[in-house]
């Protein structure tokens, strides 16, 4: 057995790195760590203890985007602190074109986008552990009523 704490972090394959930091800047405020130019970005999350938090690895722009159905990562999970800070993300995720859903998940609120070259991510608020009730233990997934949640987490 591992004892796992954590993800530390998540590296993709994007057709251009440098493309897909300045979404990543745009929508997340991530700060650039490192550059390899033509190779990759690396990227850390405001206020995280990590080195990085994501890693971009560019493949070319010919190459082809990622399939719904196939085997691979289906997507990746960003958690803010607030109910507010994932109402502020739909605005951030609308105005960039990259929101393609939101889910009410019991245990979390959940919003879904698509960066430049299709790669799926979410970004969550977790209700607190003492809440969650039946939720500690399914895996629900039910239409998000944000302004519903906002009045009563907010």
């Amino acid at each position: 057995m591992i004892p796992v704490q954590r993800l530390n972090h998540a590296v993709l394959y994007v057709r251009d790195a440098e493309r897909a930091a300045a979404f990543y800047q745009e929508a997340f405020g991530f700060e650039v760590v490192e550059r390899i130019p033509g190779i990759a970005v690396f990227l850390r999350a405001s206020g995280t203890d990590n080195h990085h938090d994501l890693g971009l690895f560019s493949v070319g722009a010919q190459a082809p985007g990622p399939e719904r159905g196939r085997v691979g990562l289906y997507h990746l999970a960003w958690q803010v602190g607030s109910i507010q800070d994932l109402a502020a993300g739909r605005e951030t995720l609308a105005r960039l074109g990259a929101l393609v859903g939101e889910s009410d998940h019991g245990a979390t609120k959940s919003l879904y986008g698509k960066d430049p070259d299709g790669n799926e991510f979410e970004v969550m608020w977790m209700v607190p552990r003492d809440q969650w009730g039946a939720h500690e233990h399914q895996a629900v997934t039910e239409p998000l009523d944000l302004d519903r949640e906002l009045a009563r987490w907010g």
